[in-house]
């Protein structure tokens, strides 16, 4: 039997790399270059399937609903900027400006390399920031995702500051057995009746493994 020889930093982002060949996918050499400069196990859990999963949902059905164009989008809680990366590499998508908020401010570097490309034409910018803190009234954006509706202590507070008639893509889940996770909802009509949207375009529900995601597209 051949004995273990343990892998070098070089043979994940190797793979990644041929992969990125093969497809033809920016994307995917991305993730590459991320992954060796950022090496990180909470990124490997920021681009684990399930993660990934509810990230497309969105993009579709936010194609599907709206149909890709917007001039200027902010994504609220955006970590290291997967979903960013994903927007911008879905040809169906036009984003002028995307901007990612992360209220830590490890987030910012790895949102920037993951978005490499677009980060230097100035189509994306990573920023350190609280969502309850940002100024929605004075530059609201055309689109407004917020995937981390249950990481949110108030709520009600944050969706207040939200401007009528506002598009917003929100997600939230009923994971309750995480400690971060204070503002679960039990099912989606008890987030629809959280997220009192003026018009909605769309309110489904992806079943996952230990939980199950909610997500409403629509306007505030």
């Amino acid at each position: 039997m051949d004995q273990f020889t343990p892998l070098d930093e070089e043979f994940y982002p190797d793979i990644l790399r041929g992969l990125s060949v093969y497809f033809d996918s920016p994307f995917v050499l991305n993730i590459a270059r991320t992954a060796q400069k950022f090496q990180r196990p909470d990124l490997a859990h920021a681009l684990n399937r399930k993660q990934i999963a509810c990230k497309k949902w969105l993009v579709d059905k936010l194609v599907e609903t709206n149909g890709g164009t917007f001039e200027k989008v902010w994504i609220l809680g955006g970590w290291y900027g997967v979903l960013s990366a994903l927007m911008h590499a879905d040809q169906r998508m036009t984003c002028t400006t995307l901007t990612s908020f992360d209220i830590d401010d490890d987030c910012v570097q790895v949102a920037e390399c993951l978005n490499r490309e677009q980060f230097s034409t100035g189509n994306f910018a990573a920023k350190t920031g609280d969502m309850l803190e940002l100024d929605y009234m004075g530059e609201c954006p055309d689109l407004i995702v917020n995937t981390s509706c249950e990481h949110l202590h108030d709520f009600d507070e944050w969706f207040s500051k939200i401007p009528e008639g506002t598009l917003l893509a929100l997600q939230s889940n009923d994971y309750f057995g995480e400690p971060d996770h204070v503002s679960c909802a039990e099912n989606l009509e008890m987030f629809q009746a959280q997220a009192k949207l003026s018009q909605v375009d769309y309110a489904g529900e992806l079943p996952l493994k230990k939980y199950t995601r909610f997500m409403l597209i629509g306007r505030r």
